[in-house]
């Protein structure tokens, strides 16, 4: 494999700029970066190959009122890959990564109901032949994450394109949001591509573009619909990720959270409640 090419500033702030906006037009970015329409989308294009490009819809579970959670699984290397396999492949999985070289599975969860926790949890993974143990953590607070990633870090971005480029603010809901059929058909190809069009969106869901339209704007305006770039990161001279596990005295919580939270390449989140 060769070496990675680095990414120049314009594909860095087109980046930013999805970070920031996942569904933003290619002509509002070309407009603010003074750059052609053609430019963006085949920039866009580009790094969909070079770096593989994704931009995914995303929900905010605390608005919906889910637990968040953190399972750390130590197992045999011989089942590693086929366990996170599986996990990946479960509808209430964030994220699956192999760590500490292929010893352990790290996984993000968002169980939709205390049932499917535990079924998980204290069953299903208890009985899995070659998992040597199973640790789970609930996220009660995060203090980087969601919406914000590596890139809002990075600046790539000017003040000035960053302020024009930014979306409305969001205005959370007093109470938890509930989700109807229509708006989980909707969020289920948001999850494949962030950026489906409207024509898309219709047909992926039977609903019309207009319906599908007040439908999105009302899931992004709550803050429960956001949008996640994902990338490789080596081209942007990130070539190792590392998970830091902190045991910090409760009293020293929010001064080490805030601290790490703003670290550049690091994103904070105390984790409580061992299972």
């Amino acid at each position: 494999m060769g070496v990675p090419q680095p990414l120049d500033t314009l594909d860095l702030k087109l980046l930013h700029a999805l970070q920031l906006d996942g569904r933003v037009p290619f002509s509002r970015i070309a407009e603010v970066l003074g750059v052609s329409d053609p430019t963006v989308a085949r920039r866009f294009r580009r790094l969909r190959t070079s770096v593989n490009l994704r931009v995914v819809g995303m929900t905010e579970e605390s608005l919906l009122g889910q637990e968040s959670w953190i399972v750390r699984l130590r197992c045999t290397p011989d089942v590693a890959e086929r366990l996170a396999g599986a996990l990946a492949r479960r509808p209430d999985t964030k994220y699956v990564g192999l760590t500490s070289g292929g010893t352990e599975v790290m996984c993000a969860m968002m169980p939709r109901n205390r049932r499917d926790r535990d079924e998980l949890l204290f069953e299903r993974l208890q009985r899995t032949p070659r998992i040597t143990s199973v640790d789970a953590y609930r996220i009660l607070h995060t203090f980087y994450g969601g919406p914000l990633g590596r890139l809002n870090k990075n600046r790539a971005l000017e003040p000035d394109e960053e302020a024009a480029l930014c979306p409305p603010p969001v205005e959370p809901a007093a109470a938890p949001v509930t989700l109807d059929e229509a708006d989980e058909a909707l969020l289920t190809v948001l999850r494949r591509d962030g950026r489906a069009t409207l024509s898309e969106l219709r047909n992926g869901t039977g609903q019309s573009e207009s319906v599908v339209k007040r439908r999105l704007e009302r899931l992004r305006s709550s803050g429960v619909l956001y949008f996640d770039v994902q990338y490789d990161t080596a081209p942007l001279g990130q070539t190792v990720d590392a998970m830091l596990w902190l045991t910090v005295a409760p009293s020293a919580l929010d001064a080490v959270g805030g601290a790490l939270g703003q670290a550049t390449h690091l994103r904070a989140e105390p984790l409580s409640i061992r299972r």
